[in-house]
């Protein structure tokens, strides 16, 4: 069973892996769903989670509010994404749509051309498709060898439990092609009501450990 604690910043990465963080999900700006850290913050981190035999996933997003990118953000983005390979990290985190709701096939698999070698998360971007398209893109990333989706299965301010129906559809239609990973509002109160709930062994979560 993974608990993956969505770090903002180093800070609190020692005392989530003493109380049982199995996986960092790494990530700046908490406040607008997190975006790409800086190099710094990267190689201490990957550097301490190193030695406590602890993954590291990336989050490579160069700005809050959509997820509809242009092509100087493509470039940030790739270049951040080179730079995290570099120091080390065991995947990375990202996502990106198009104005049509759909996901951004031509950007999407230039990032996933050079995450070679990378654990690969499309992050909640996932969530502002229409449900038809989510199976849609289960599908498509799948077949692109990403190895897993972070969603809540609804509206980040709605309740997890109130997205079970939704969530277990998900992971049924995925069937093991890829990971579809639960997120926001899993706490170490309910953590183990989600695993049982939607038979995973992956959650994620800022508040995922005490």
């Amino acid at each position: 069973m993974i608990k993956e604690f969505c770090a903002e910043n180093f800070t609190n990465i020692p005392s989530a892996i003493i109380a049982g963080a199995t996986r960092i999900e790494l990530c700046d700006n908490l406040a607008v769903g997190g975006t790409t850290v800086s190099t710094g913050v990267l190689e201490e981190t990957v550097s301490y989670c190193n030695e406590k035999n602890i993954p590291v996933m990336a989050m490579i997003r160069p700005r809050g509010g959509n997820f509809i990118y242009h092509d100087t953000e493509l470039k940030i983005m790739h270049t951040d994404l080179i730079e995290a390979k570099k120091i080390g990290v065991d995947g990375v985190v990202f996502g990106a749509l198009t104005s049509d709701n759909w996901l951004d096939e031509e950007l999407l698999l230039e990032l996933i051309d050079v995450s070679e070698g990378l654990q690969i998360t499309f992050h909640m971007a996932f969530d502002a498709l229409s449900k038809e398209n989510q199976f849609k893109a289960i599908d498509w990333l799948s077949a692109q060898g990403v190895h897993r989706i972070l969603t809540h299965g609804g509206p980040i301010a709605t309740p997890i439990e109130t997205n079970f129906d939704h969530l277990k559809e998900l992971i049924a239609y995925a069937n093991g092609r890829l990971t579809i990973l639960p997120g926001g509002g899993i706490t170490s109160d309910n953590a183990q009501t989600v695993l049982e709930t939607l038979c995973v062994s992956e959650i994620h979560g800022t508040k995922i450990v005490n």
